[in-house]
């Protein structure tokens, strides 16, 4: 079976939870195509140079400096159609010089073929956020916009949620467990499991502590850069040996020091996982891949997790630090700390 896989290029989380798709495709025999754009694309061919690749429409959103992203999306959404469009019509030249016999897109609303012309092609459309979250004050048009990003993937054969199907055990909590779905899709909606691309890493294990604070940054601009500056002059000077890293995999993998600060743009799974548990301080963005992330590496069950205004001294703390702006983000923050 031949296979493209294609995650949105917002953030590197859509890339990293396809990392174990294309390495389970692959052990399975399948030819792996790998799809998208950016820091996305790029991460993914860190991870499998060897395979090929194609590029797809280009999707370079900005987040606005404040707390509210609502006007900043609602600014974005004329890009959105016409990324969306650009998207289908690419896959459709895709699909005519070489036929696919299956598409998986993370959260890319325009990679679907219609019956009438995909012939043997299967489109697969993956997402945690069959609920979406709006921010406070927008809430009474969540409906509205479950009913548009439902009508989205109703054009896929199949929807694959990566989480467990168990709402009791679920990771993302109402987002992937909506209190009500329409009939016309819940048949094609697929519990798939939690993927992590440190699935494969043992997890038993312990690791010595090289760092005593390792910070994982990811997300738009310029919100990554703001968290970064605020790690750095947190810990500026301090007692702590300090690693971040920045999360940007198309800069050369060199390290470079600010006194007690670690600085690398990107780090390979095995490494990282070394650092990470090894850490005795954890400070990430509350996305949805970094807690599959934290899940698979054993870190939820060992480990207390505070919000931002809760820092605490707690040997092996996790702090989540929701973007701000994204609702989604804080409910999942909220949901670990419940936990």
């Amino acid at each position: 079976m031949k296979i493209l896989v294609a995650p949105l290029n917002w953030g590197l989380g859509h890339a990293s939870r396809c990392v174990p798709l294309v390495r389970r495709f692959i052990k399975e025999g399948h030819e792996v195509i790998l799809g998208g754009d950016g820091d996305s694309l790029t991460l993914l061919r860190r991870h499998f140079p060897k395979l090929r690749y194609v590029y797809l429409a280009p999707l370079n959103l900005r987040y606005s400096a404040g707390k509210r992203q609502v006007w900043a999306m609602l600014k974005a959404l004329p890009q959105l159609l016409r990324w969306s469009v650009q998207d289908h019509t690419l896959l459709k030249a895709v699909l005519n010089e070489e036929p696919i016999d299956r598409v998986v897109s993370d959260n890319r609303f325009g990679l679907y073929v219609s019956d009438s012309k995909a012939g043997q092609t299967q489109c697969v459309y993956m997402t945690h956020q069959l609920h979406v979250m709006l921010p406070k004050g927008w809430q009474w048009a969540e409906p509205m916009v479950e009913r548009l990003h439902a009508w989205v993937y109703g054009h896929y054969h199949q929807v694959w949620v990566p989480d467990y199907e168990e709402a009791g055990r679920s990771l993302a909590g109402e987002l992937s467990h909506p209190g009500t779905l329409k009939k016309k899709n819940e048949s094609k909606i697929q519990y798939i499991g939690p993927l992590s691309r440190f699935s494969p890493v043992p997890a038993s294990p312990q690791s010595s502590a090289s760092y005593d604070v390792v910070a994982v940054l990811s997300g738009l601009e310029p919100h990554r850069t703001m968290l970064e500056k605020e790690i750095i002059g947190r810990y500026q000077g301090a007692d702590e040996r300090v690693l971040v890293i920045q999360g940007l995999p198309g800069r050369p993998n060199t390290r470079f020091k600010r006194g007690n600060i670690t600085m690398v743009p990107y780090m390979g799974d095995e490494e990282l996982a070394k650092a990470l548990r090894g850490a005795r301080h954890i400070i990430a963005r509350s996305g949805y891949s970094t807690i599959m992330d934290m899940e698979a590496l054993g870190l939820l069950k060992q480990n207390a997790q505070k919000e931002k205004s809760q820092i605490s001294n707690l040997k092996s703390q996790i702090e989540l630090i929701p973007t701000p702006g994204q609702p989604e983000q804080e409910y999942l923050a909220r949901l670990l700390c419940k936990k």
